[in-house]
């Protein structure tokens, strides 16, 4: 296939859902940076154009994967909406408790010799405090809006208020929060080398950075779903509303 230079990577990421795990694997961020053309992403990611157009191809080429929706572009808002809290949430939730118990268990045993665990500690910590009120947040005004709005578009209905003025205002604010949960995501990478455990690292050490990594890749797809499909859509939903009355 031939890659189109100044596509952005969240056009491909839409275009092609399996996408996403070879954006995964050459580091080319598609949540924070799907705004970015392709050969931009390439070029900030040390990624030859054909190295991307090849893999790309054979992930087209392979089953669909289930990492988001099938009908993420044509289904409703509110199934969109549902699926994220349901998929994302809910494992973002869970996994930060069990996270935090293995990164006080390794670095209890091996911070002192390896003090990059400790590192990882604080940063998942701050990354924990970030996630904890912006999920929080999203659930208690941002969605609840957006289903409110999309079942007053259907039914012809007054659309609901909206305390911040527009949905712009939040979903700003969202993608702001989703920028510095990358940043984050960044530094606890380079901490760990990759997530590279050492020689001499044990059972919970090794279950720690593989939790660590499986964290990353839900995460970049959780705020995939929401910087790339749902906010726009709500944008677009209240913009059309609007010009309608």
């Amino acid at each position: 296939m031939t890659i189109s230079t100044d596509k952005t990577v969240r056009e491909y990421a839409l275009e092609m859902p399996n996408a996403t795990r070879v954006f995964e694997k050459l580091k080319i961020d598609y949540c924070c940076g799907g705004h970015r053309p392709i050969g931009d992403a390439c070029a900030a990611a040390g990624v030859g154009l054909e190295e991307l157009a090849s893999l790309l191809e054979q992930a087209n080429n392979a089953p669909l994967a289930s990492a988001q929706p099938v009908a993420a572009q044509t289904g409703t808002l509110a199934e969109l909406i549902d699926y994220i809290i349901d998929k994302h949430h809910v494992f973002t939730r869970d996994e930060m408790e069990r996270i935090n118990a293995l990164l006080e268990k390794v670095c209890s045993k091996h911070g002192e010799n390896h003090p990059e665990v400790v590192i990882a500690r604080t940063l998942f910590n701050n990354l924990c405090d970030d996630l904890k009120p912006h999920m929080y947040k999203e659930e208690a005004v941002l969605f609840p809006y957006i289903k409110a709005l999309e079942q007053a578009i259907k039914h012809k209905t007054a659309m609901p208020f909206a305390p911040f003025g527009t949905v712009k205002n939040p979903v700003r604010m969202m993608m702001s929060e989703h920028d510095t949960a990358g940043d984050i995501l960044r530094e606890l990478r380079a901490a760990t080398v990759d997530y590279a455990a050492p020689p001499d690292a044990c059972m919970s050490y090794r279950a720690l950075y593989a939790a660590l990594e499986g964290f990353e890749v839900d995460l970049h797809q959780h705020i995939h779903l929401e910087n790339n499909l749902l906010f726009p859509r709500a944008v677009e939903m209240e913009s059309a509303a609007s010009r309608a009355i």
